[in-house]
C-alpha cells in the first residue's frame, strides 16, 4: 500500500458507512491478511455477507477498492488515503481522550469511533501536535502519521511466548469493554511486564507474573488478545 495524498482530510465527499468499510479494510490488511475476502469484511464490521457485497460493488465503481474473486479486495490509492485518514483521526481522539480527558481506556473506543468521522483540512495535524506526535494509541495500535508511516506493529501474541520468557505488553488485540477491563483488574497496561512461567498443556492456559506479582493462570484466549515485546 502507498500513501499518496498530504495531510489534507479527504474523507469528507464519503459516506460514514463507506469509510467505515475502507478502515475495516486496512485493518484487516495491517493484521497481515493474505487474502481479504467479502465474509472477513463481514466478520470485522457484522454486517450481512450481502450487504458487503453491494458496499464492495459500490466502493469499485468509486475507485476506493479492486476485487478479483481469486485475488481477494484490495484498496486503491485512493481508498487508502480515505482509510489512513479515518485510522489516523480514531487513533489521535483515542489518545486525546484518555490523555487530556481522562477516560479511561474501555471507554474510549465507541467515543472515537463518532470523532473521526469528522472533517476539517487541519485537524488531524493539529491534534497531532497538541500530543505532542504520539506513535501509539493507548491501545498500542501505531498511529499513522500525515505520510501514511507508522511506528512498528506489534503482532507477538503472549500464547507464543516461550515457558521462562519476560516481556512487556505492547498492544491489546481484543478493544473490547470486557477484555480491557479484566486486564485493569489484573493491573495490566501498556508497558506492564509480565513474565511466562508455565505453558499447561491440558487446555492450553498459561501462567503469569504480573510484575512483581503472585502467579496467575489465565486462558488460552486471554493470552491470543495480548500482544508482547520480548
Amino acid at each position: 500500500m502507498h500513501y499518496l495524498c498530504g495531510p489534507a482530510d479527504v474523507t469528507n465527499m464519503h459516506t460514514l458507512s463507506e469509510e467505515n468499510y475502507l478502515k475495516a479494510i486496512y485493518n484487516l490488511y495491517k493484521q497481515g491478511l493474505s487474502k481479504i475476502t467479502p465474509t472477513a469484511i463481514s466478520e470485522a464490521l457484522g454486517n450481512n455477507p450481502a450487504s458487503v457485497v453491494d458496499m464492495i460493488k459500490k466502493l469499485v465503481e468509486k475507485k476506493l477498492l479492486t476485487y478479483q474473486k481469486s485475488k481477494g479486495v484490495s484498496l486503491t490509492p485512493s481508498g487508502e488515503n480515505v482509510a489512513i485518514s479515518i485510522v489516523r483521526k480514531h487513533r489521535l481522539w483515542e489518545a486525546f481522550l484518555l490523555d487530556k480527558l481522562g477516560y479511561e481506556w474501555d471507554e474510549i473506543h465507541d467515543i472515537a469511533e463518532q470523532l473521526e468521522h469528522v472533517h476539517h483540512p487541519e485537524l488531524a495535524d493539529r491534534l497531532d501536535k497538541f500530543l505532542d506526535y504520539p506513535k501509539y494509541d493507548p491501545h498500542g495500535d501505531p498511529i499513522p502519521k500525515a505520510n501514511g508511516e507508522t511506528a512498528t506493529t506489534y503482532k507477538t501474541l503472549l500464547a507464543e511466548v516461550e515457558e521462562d520468557s519476560v516481556c512487556r505488553v505492547a498492544a491489546v488485540k481484543d478493544t473490547s469493554t470486557s477484555f480491557l477491563q479484566y486486564l485493569n483488574k489484573l493491573n495490566i497496561g501498556i508497558g506492564t511486564t509480565i513474565e511466562l512461567v508455565e505453558k499447561i498443556q491440558f487446555d492450553d492456559s498459561v501462567v503469569i507474573k504480573i510484575g512483581d506479582g503472585e502467579p496467575t493462570t489465565v486462558s488460552k484466549v486471554f493470552a491470543e488478545n495480548l500482544l508482547v515485546q520480548e
